[in-house]
């Protein structure tokens, strides 16, 4: 193998793979890289069996080839390099790196022993804007259950239809859903459901955010594509692909816990009420973080307070409109910052029946965003 790339090349697409090549004791081979020459293209490849990342690079090759190199170092010593021409030679069991006037040798192995990353069929497809992809994303993944027991609550319910796409996340405590926009060759009016696990949408995220970084002036029109097979997803983002497997089971039929009407409808300053509820999270019951929230009839504010035996306590009083019954709830504070804090808008609307029913958060107009939280019953 010999090839030649811009430094600057190399690193992002080290950066892109090596994150997924960890130290796997079992498995040594899975710690490396493979760089792989071929047609014309350079890729780079990493996995760790339920992920594969292959990243395409712009370059020369001169000599086809393919070998594997601990991820790590080659990932650190190549961000080092001044960003000019590299030049890379395998000999052996070695690739030789000169940039400039650095020069090195790297031990590595074959790659006869690396996995073979699974093929996913290309043909239907379906792709969303991938900025409202990215966002949806972060608004969605930060409710999944760390559940062994419960594989399904580990991972983000996809929903695919003719041209939306509805991601859902619950541990069962809280539960968010975000819509966003899709198109697709499908021509199937049906949807389709799927599971994807919450450790590889983090790795799709951190991958996007790296493309935008690189590639600002294409961001707003990119597209990131998903193809779907039985039991794999793949995902391509710019000159990345992404492979993981699916989460098998069913998920949750969520939407009957979101109530269907409500009994008071309250119109808050989000950054307000999230001062309000940090600064009562000072004073709420340690291992609880119980925070109450009261609208009172014709008074136009709410009343956000907590005690706690060991601090004392607090009430902070914020403008609001409420309109409906006289009415409360005790929630989880943090589980409550969670959802304003991934609310657009200056303004957020709650919704509740009473104590004891989820309290639901959605931004004051739009219907693509809803986060509900179970009540701490007192």
């Amino acid at each position: 193998m010999k090839i030649s790339t811009l430094q600057e090349n190399l690193k992002q697409g080290l950066f892109t793979v090596s994150h997924i090549a960890g130290k796997n004791i079992n498995l040594p081979i899975l710690n490396n890289v493979m760089i792989e020459a071929k047609e014309g293209n350079i890729k780079l490849v990493a996995t760790n069996l339920e992920i594969g990342v292959v990243s395409t690079i712009r370059g020369k090759v001169e000599e086809d080839g393919v070998f594997t190199v601990d991820s790590k170092t080659i990932n650190d010593y190549v961000s080092l390099l001044p960003n000019k021409k590299i030049n890379i030679e395998q000999k052996e069991n070695k690739i030789i790196i000169e940039a400039d006037n650095y020069k090195t040798k790297i031990l590595g192995q074959g790659a006869e022993d690396f996995p073979l990353i699974p093929e996913v069929e290309r043909g239907s497809f379906f792709s969303a804007n991938i900025g409202e992809f990215k966002k949806a994303l972060s608004q969605t993944i930060f409710a999944v259950a760390n559940s062994e027991t419960r594989m399904e609550l580990s991972g983000v319910l996809f929903n695919f239809t003719k041209n939306k796409l509805i991601m859902a996340a619950t541990d069962s405590y809280r539960l968010a859903e975000k819509s966003v926009a899709v198109k697709t060759n499908f021509n199937s009016d049906g949807d389709k459901k799927i599971i994807i696990p919450a450790k590889t949408l983090q790795e799709v995220v951190r991958i996007i955010s790296g493309l935008q970084e690189t590639d600002k002036e294409k961001k707003e029109e990119a597209e990131v594509k998903f193809y779907i097979s039985e039991n794999q997803i793949l995902f391509i983002a710019g000159n990345t692909e992404l492979v993981s497997r699916l989460i098998e089971g069913q998920y949750p039929d969520y939407r009957q816990i979101i109530p269907p009407e409500s009994k008071t409808t309250v119109i808050i300053n989000r950054s307000e009420l999230i001062r309000a509820i940090k600064a009562s999270a000072l004073f709420s019951k340690t291992g609880i973080n119980d925070v109450s929230l009261d609208f009172p009839a014709g008074k136009n504010q709410a009343v956000i307070s907590s005690a706690s035996g060991q601090t004392g306590e607090n009430t902070t009083e914020i403008e609001a409109e409420v309109n409906g019954d006289d009415n409360g709830v005790v929630i989880n504070y943090k589980y409550l910052l969670d959802g304003l804090n991934n609310i657009d808008g200056e303004n957020v609307k709650i919704t509740i029946i009473d104590s004891n029913t989820p309290c639901i958060l959605r931004p004051e107009t739009g219907d693509d965003y809803l986060y509900i939280i179970m009540p701490i019953k007192q």
